[in-house]
């Protein structure tokens, strides 16, 4: 069971390098779907990602369609405000590898595949009045971590003893 992140036409490099972090720390493949709206070798990149580059196993996918051939039959989560389940309401505990998938900074996913694929959309409930969207780094974190939550975080540390421990 492994939760995958899949970023749609990333545009913004410190928001992939963060979640490049994030996929690191949680064990988590990345897929990105290009076109990439910056080089992988940008240093805005690189700095947000920092020296886990080594750790994350990133995939490159050519188009939505070569994504979706490579994905077959596997269980996708469109990750959008436009849904009317909350990703909090999902059992990501059916020992399958679980597909998070999250639009462009700007617009989102393309609203004829969500249209398509209404019932895989999920939302994150937020003051919509006074937000428009959530930060897309903070949006991946959010989401990942239920999934593990409901895992019972596997093969993570739930405790780790630091040499130089601060609350030791």
């Amino acid at each position: 069971m492994t939760n995958h992140i899949v970023l749609f036409e990333p545009q913004i490099p410190a928001n992939t390098g963060n979640i490049a972090r994030t996929c690191a720390a949680t064990n988590s493949p990345l897929h990105l779907i290009e076109p990439l709206g910056f080089e992988t070798d940008d240093k805005h990149l690189k700095r947000a990602g920092l020296d886990y580059w080594n750790d994350v196993n990133i995939m490159y996918h050519k188009d939505l369609a070569a994504f979706l051939t490579y994905l077959e039959d596997r269980p996708i989560h469109l990750i959008t405000k436009f849904a009317n389940k909350t990703y909090s309401q999902i059992d990501y505990t059916d020992n399958q590898d679980h597909y998070f998938m999250f639009g462009k900074e700007t617009t989102g996913l393309p609203e004829t595949f969500m249209r398509e694929n209404e019932e895989k959309c999920l939302r994150i409930p937020m003051n919509d009045e006074h937000v428009r969207s959530l930060n897309l780094s903070n949006t991946v974190a959010l989401v990942v971590y239920e999934a593990l939550r409901q895992q019972d975080f596997p093969a993570l540390e739930l405790k780790h003893h630091y040499e130089n421990d601060k609350i030791d």
